[in-house]
């Protein structure tokens, strides 16, 4: 991190905000999933596997949505932003459960699927705000 003063406020790099890099490599990890479970004869692990991560990616895409309206009122509060989080958190993961449950064994793929998105959501932030502070220091 480097500033211009001690006074100055901290320049970060930008994060990625674009979902287009998660999308394709979800897609692509979708495609080896669904091969590699039909290959073994579950092919419903690779498909609920795609539902998890294609709701896993829907959320990240409603979460930017509500933050950017939030943002763009004169006196945004943090208040709405918590109870819409804790609320579409909780129905995503009774989906998830219910679907894990009702389509025992292969339902549990929704659930690798959500945890596999979240991976790559993260690294798709991480990683270029990593180079970019390396780049500035």
């Amino acid at each position: 991190m480097t500033t211009s003063s001690s006074d100055s406020a901290p320049v970060f790099p930008d994060v990625p905000l674009s979902l287009v890099r998660p999308a394709i490599l979800s897609g692509l990890l979708v495609v080896v999933a669904v091969a590699a479970s039909a290959y073994l004869g579950h092919i419903m692990f690779g498909i609920w596997m795609f539902v998890g991560l294609a709701l896993s990616l829907a959320n990240a895409k409603l979460v930017q949505l509500y933050v950017q309206g939030i943002t763009a009122e004169e006196n945004p509060r943090k208040r709405p932003v918590a109870i819409n989080s804790v609320l579409r958190l909780a129905l995503l993961t009774v989906v998830a459960l219910v679907v894990a449950f009702l389509a025992r064994p292969d339902g549990i793929g929704v659930m690798f699927g959500l945890a596999l998105s979240q991976v790559i959501l993260v690294l798709n932030t991480v990683i270029p705000v990593m180079k970019g502070l390396r780049t500035q220091s």
